[in-house]
């Protein structure tokens, strides 16, 4: 997927919303325990009461991986389902991967080419030849971890280097990759004071912001600092949406959820 074609399907929604589909078999509604394949009738669920909500769809690969092959089988058929039945979504594999630049080169063709998402979750902690190889890939995204919701986020990412906080270093540094156009960035919801300075560094890029929701983040402080004249902005949810309900109407009190967002969104868009 092309980014005007990211921003088209904004723009027509009237939504930024993305949900993560982080599965948890101890959370589901039990009577999809009894199905061949819970996971992934929970993800039908929810992405069929939601795909006129939502954007994009983020599974977090972890909660697949977990289950062995029958997580990746899920993973694999949600996918597919997505991409036959709404292709106009926008699909993130939120894997967070980064390795040496051959070991990269396998997960991105795992990821990008195999399972078909339209971008990747990377950390650039091993730096340049472990993140080009994500940025080879014609119209698909590469998702570089910059500043992260969780509370480790301060044990290196706003560290000082140099007298500039080290995820400006990441963020100055990725714009002079090889395809680095095909760059998004994961901003956290919970350091909205920090989005009016990293739009000054990338003022084009779409940003991917967890953290809304469960994490305590505002909406409307991120919009506040964050948006951009193309909106830029991907405001992901998932335990706040997919889990509004443990019973058999999961799949409407998730929809209610992510039209309390949408509704939300839309009233921000009418503000610009």
């Amino acid at each position: 997927m092309t980014t005007q074609q990211l921003i088209a399907q904004i723009r027509q929604k009237k939504s930024f919303l993305c949900i993560g589909l982080d599965v948890d078999l101890t959370k589901i509604p039990a009577h999809l325990l009894e199905t061949e394949d819970p996971i992934f009738e929970f993800n039908k669920a929810i992405i069929d009461a939601t795909h006129d909500l939502a954007v994009s769809y983020k599974p977090n690969t972890a909660f697949y991986e977990a289950y062995g092959i029958k997580g990746w089988q899920s993973l694999q058929k949600t996918i597919e389902y997505i991409n036959e039945n709404h292709p106009e979504i926008f699909t993130i594999a939120d894997a967070k991967r980064g390795d040496i630049g051959n070991t990269s080169t396998m997960y991105a063709k795992a990821f990008l080419e195999d399972l078909n998402f339209d971008s990747v979750t990377v950390a650039p902690y091993m730096g340049k030849d472990s993140v080009e190889p994500f940025l080879a890939f014609e119209n698909k995204h590469t998702i570089l971890l910059a500043l992260t919701s969780n509370q480790g986020a301060f044990d290196f990412q706003t560290l000082t280097v140099d007298g500039i906080p080290l995820y400006k270093h990441v963020l100055e540094t990725s714009k002079n990759w090889k395809n680095s156009e095909n760059l998004m960035y994961v901003v956290g919801a919970t350091k909205a004071e920090y989005f009016t300075e990293i739009r000054k560094i990338v003022p084009d890029s779409f940003l991917l912001v967890p953290g809304v929701g469960a994490q305590g983040g505002s909406l409307s402080e991120v919009c506040k600092y964050g948006m951009n004249t193309n909106v830029g902005l991907l405001i992901n949810s998932s335990r706040g949406i997919i889990y509004a309900s443990n019973g058999t109407d999961f799949a409407e009190k998730a929809r209610e959820e992510a039209l309390k967002m949408q509704q939300e969104m839309v009233a921000i868009l009418a503000q610009e």
